[in-house]
């Protein structure tokens, strides 16, 4: 499937007649065809025999849509041996696994394409963005001042829908190399060894288990994540900043190199307590270990190579002073190496690399130093030594020797120093609140901090702050609770410690609903010492998280409010006048629907950078999306340039969640292309000019006007159905495989923040989850056909039709939720909806419900028609459109199956001791095969 994360979709020039995607079917074919192949080798002919009437069968129907095919594919499913199905159900998830591969492989051969075509630059590139600016006059020191200044993060996050296991990505990332080692010129022999490897994958891939069986562990999550930046991050993102001057130089002349690493990876990894009771001090500091080890191995290798490449000798030429010294400093006192200072200054820094992992928690160094070299007491001094054998070639005619592997690992010291990745600590406002209630009472003070009411909470913790004493003995008894969580401010104080201040920097409260929930915080820090009043020294930044519509709504108020107290105040100037808030998609869209989150986030950003304006200090934004396009997923690119007018400016971070990582940065290649995305999008909507046309202006204010209208009657709409229709959550856990998500060994952290089967206490993520794998996807749509089409029909319709076309060509926001929602309409299909419809068995529910929905499905799709004039769905992006319609052949038996299995694991399930592990095991595998094939549905 396309990479939907990716942003735009790839232009290239091509000889009229000629199909660009003959390739891609080509591959397809391939490997479906090895699949194919392994699969007789493996289960035997009668097996593929029956996978291959169900392809076929499954095939006919969509192309034809033939009534006799669905029946018949109804039957063949139901006949089916546990054995059979199990089989079948492995055969199509992989499909779709080597199906995703092929299509990633064909975006980077269609973008070398483009690149070696000499065409004009791709939109979404920097260079595209560079060209705009230089044409709306935007001067080189402009740009210049952004990468200064900039800071660009993807916070990688662990969450359930994160299905696939490491070996499983391990295997894909072969297949991935040799695929594209087939568009190269091989000979006959090597054609064939091609070959050979590719089905020896593909077979690995068959006889690999797919499912884990037992719970993902924190550790284990840990180790997912660092898999991918040894894919990509530790080298792309260094090649990215060369490739960027570059770019700039051939815009602006000669582009000064800078070393500020405006473009830093984060992670909540072992560091998100929310909802999540197996994060706690222990697991930041391991995963702090994990990550040094990570690019302390990184940093190793790589010294190690260079002192293997740099035998210069000064024989032959000259040396800086500085270099020399460093080379003497070296514990490598060998006379073969008396004139070759660079490999012995390499050996010399090597070695103090060997010195500064042991330090920081590494056992297991693969090759052993020369000498024993005190350790770097910061990436600073590791970089600095680099800068001294940079500065010496540059200046001793070798500067052609610095590229690419010198300054790769100087770019990747700036970027990653030792800790890797900034570490995020996030924990729920409640929480907060009550390990402060005990130690208020335990220190004698207020008995029962928790009854205050707002006013009283912020003066008691302005006071509290204030002081120099603390209110924590080390002599008195505490709950479980509270020792948990002053031991991982503890932890956190010690990690800064040990890895440096940018290993944690950032502490995030969930559920931020008052200004004491940010005092709090405050208060927690002087306790454990990562506030020192005396100095003003904080830190870990507070960071609010406003997530429910009405967190939104309040969001800015209470910014307003926190940023007038002088402390608070005098804290934001000692950041450098920077202030972080964070905004959640999930559970506003759970909450109010997909078109009034969108629009509640839209004004709280607007909102917000009045009040920061106000207040002088630079807002950053930290964008909690998911993968789903009702969790606020969709392409990154389109959906940073559609943000309100100051929002962004240099500053942004975002969430990369669930299999979304390993769809943009599994493969390098198009990791590289994301993260150029990223830095694109951020460059344009930070230095475009805007347009300060009164009538512009006026223009914006009558479609936000008329956008707020819409999202009330939006609102009203959703909240009637999931919250207000008698029997809905019945339907809900009914409907969907819901329960048998949450039995998935997917994630560390729980479905439902409480026991209940309360809707309002799922998590966000198993909600779009669950609605994703029955192809309704209801949350990326519901209630946006009947509020545009009642708000249509109370005016005169031509009129506000033109109005709302004229909001999709002109408005980006506007232009954005509806290719988002296009999207998503396009992987929905009513019919298989039905059949998991078919699962409630309460029929008058069954009917009452699937009946309303379908309905405004049928709204939805005629006021989107209305509005952009397309009658296809991805009629803007045929490449996509193409891609999804070709997978629903694919994807159909699996969601049959999926009914068929749960229907035998629920009634097997109500009697005791019938349960069966096979068609457990058969459920999970479909869920794993749907949301490979739908890629952005977690």
């Amino acid at each position: 499937m396309a990479n939907q994360s990716s942003a735009t979709n790839d232009q290239t020039a091509e000889q009229p007649g000629v199909d660009k995607d003959a390739p891609l079917k080509e591959d397809i074919r391939l490997l479906g065809r090895l699949l194919g192949d392994v699969l007789r080798d493996q289960e035997g002919e009668e097996v593929y025999a029956v996978v291959e009437t169900i392809r076929q069968t499954a095939v006919r129907f969509r192309r034809e849509a033939d009534a006799g095919a669905a029946k018949e594919l109804d039957g063949m499913l139901k006949i089916l041996t546990r054995e059979q199905t199990i089989s079948v159900v492995r055969a199509f998830s992989y499909f779709s696994h080597l199906a995703n591969i092929a299509e990633d492989q064909h975006h980077i051969r269609r973008r070398r394409a483009h690149l070696l075509a000499g065409s004009n630059p791709q939109q979404g590139s920097v260079n595209f963005a560079l060209c705009k600016l230089k044409e709306a006059g935007v001067s080189q020191e402009t740009v210049a001042t952004f990468f200064q200044d900039a800071l660009i993060s993807p916070v990688l996050t662990a969450h359930p829908t994160e299905v696939q296991r490491k070996s499983i990505l391990d295997a894909e990332h072969d297949i991935a190399r040799l695929l594209a080692e087939r568009d190269l010129p091989l000979t006959p022999k090597e054609q064939a060894a091609n070959m050979h490897l590719l089905r020896a994958r593909v077979a690995t891939l068959w006889q690999t288990r797919m499912l884990r069986y037992s719970k993902l562990t924190v550790a284990d999550e840990i180790e997912n994540a660092l898999s991918y930046y040894r894919i990509t991050f530790l080298r792309e993102l260094p090649g990215l900043y060369d490739d960027i001057e570059t770019d700039i130089a051939a815009h602006y002349g000669q582009a000064q190199a800078t070393s500020a690493p405006y473009v830093q990876m984060g992670s909540w990894i072992g560091g998100d307590r929310d909802g999540n009771p197996n994060v706690n001090g222990g697991t930041m500091e391991h995963a702090l270990t994990r990550q040094a080890t990570t690019i302390l191995d990184f940093y190793l290798e790589e010294a190690h190579t260079l002192g293997a490449e740099l035998s210069v000798s000064t024989l032959m030429i000259a040396c800086s002073p500085a270099l020399q010294a460093l080379a003497d400093q070296s514990p490598d006192l060998s006379d073969h190496r008396a004139d070759e200072p660079y490999r012995r200054a390499l050996i010399g820094i090597y070695a103090r690399l060997a010195s500064t992992a042991r330090a920081l928690g590494a056992t297991n160094i693969l090759r052993k130093e020369v000498g024993h070299a005190e350790p770097y007491a910061a990436a600073a001094e590791f970089a600095a030594d680099l800068q001294v054998l940079i500065d010496s070639l540059n200046a001793n005619h070798g500067a052609v020797l610095v590229q690419p592997r010198l300054s790769t690992l100087k770019r990747a010291a700036d970027i990653f120093g030792f800790h890797l990745a900034s570490l995020d600590m996030r924990q729920s406002s409640d929480i907060h609140e009550r390990v402060l209630a005990e130690l208020f009472a335990k220190a004698g003070g207020q008995a029962d901090y928790s009854s205050l009411d707002e006013d009283a909470k912020v003066a008691l913790l302005l006071s509290e702050l204030s002081q120099p004493r603390l209110l924590y003995s080390p002599y008195i008894a505490y709950s479980a609770e509270t020792d948990s969580e002053l031991g991982v401010l503890r932890a956190a104080r010690q990690i800064r410690a040990l890895y440096g201040a940018r290993a944690i920097r950032n502490y995030i409260i969930s559920h931020t609903e008052t200004v004491s929930d940010l005092l709090e915080v405050l208060l927690l820090q002087k306790e454990m010492g990562l506030l020192r009043i005396a100095e003003q020294e904080l830190d870990l930044m507070v960071i609010p998280l406003f997530e429910t519509i009405p967190d939104l709504q309040r969001a800015a108020g209470i910014m307003e409010a926190v940023m007038a107290i002088p402390l608070f105040k005098s804290l934001i100037a000692r950041q450098g006048q920077i202030q972080e808030v964070m905004l959640g998609y999930s559970d506003s869209n759970k909450d109010g629907g997909f078109l009034t989150s969108n629009w509640e986030l839209y004004k709280a950003e607007t909102h917000l950078v009045t009040v920061f304006e106000k207040a002088g200090v630079k807002l950053r934004l930290f964008h909690g999306r998911g993968g789903t396009v009702g969790r606020g997923g969709g392409p990154s690119y389109e959906a940073i340039l559609a943000q309100p007018h100051g929002t962004v400016n240099g500053q942004i971070r975002l969430t990369e969640q669930g299999e979304i990582i390993a769809s943009k940065f599994s493969n390098k290649d198009i990791g590289r292309r994301n993260l150029e995305l990223l830095v694109a999008a951020t460059l344009e909507a930070s230095l475009m000019p805007q347009s300060e046309d009164a009538a512009h202006q006026g223009q914006l204010r009558q479609f936000e006007a008329i956008m707020a209208e819409i999202s009330d009657r939006a609102y009203k709409a959703y909240r009637n159905l999931v919250y207000e229709t008698p029997g809905f959550t019945d339907y809900f856990f009914a409907a969907t495989p819901i329960a048998e998500i949450a039995e998935l060994n997917l994630g560390s952290r729980p479905a439902s923040r409480k026991s209940t089967k309360r809707i309002e206490d799922l998590r966000a993520i198993p909600w779009g989850f669950s609605w994703g794998q029955c192809r309704l996807l209801l949350p990326g749509w519901y209630g946006f056909g009947s509020a545009l089409g009642a708000w249509v029909a109370d005016g005169k319709r031509d009129e506000r039709l033109a109005q709302l076309q004229a909001m999709f060509r002109q408005w980006p926001f506007f232009a954005t939720l509806l290719s988002n929602m296009d999207m998503v309409l396009a992987k929905t299909d009513l019919a298989i909806a039905s059949r998991y419809a078919e699962l409630v068995q309460d029929k008058e529910l069954r009917e009452r419900i699937f009946k309303r929905i379908t309905e405004e499905h049928a709204n939805t799709l005629s006021i989107l028609q209305s509005i952009t004039g397309a009658t296809e769905r991805l009629a803007g992006n045929p490449l996509l459109a193409r891609s999804i319609q070709n997978r629903f052949a694919y994807l159909d038996p699996l969601n049959h199956l999926q009914v068929e299995l749960i229907k035998r694991h629920r009634a097997l399930s109500s009697e005791p001791g019938k349960a069966d592990e096979r068609v457990h095991r058969g459920i999970h595998l479909s869920i794993n095969g749907v949301a490979a094939g739908l890629r952005n549905t977690g």
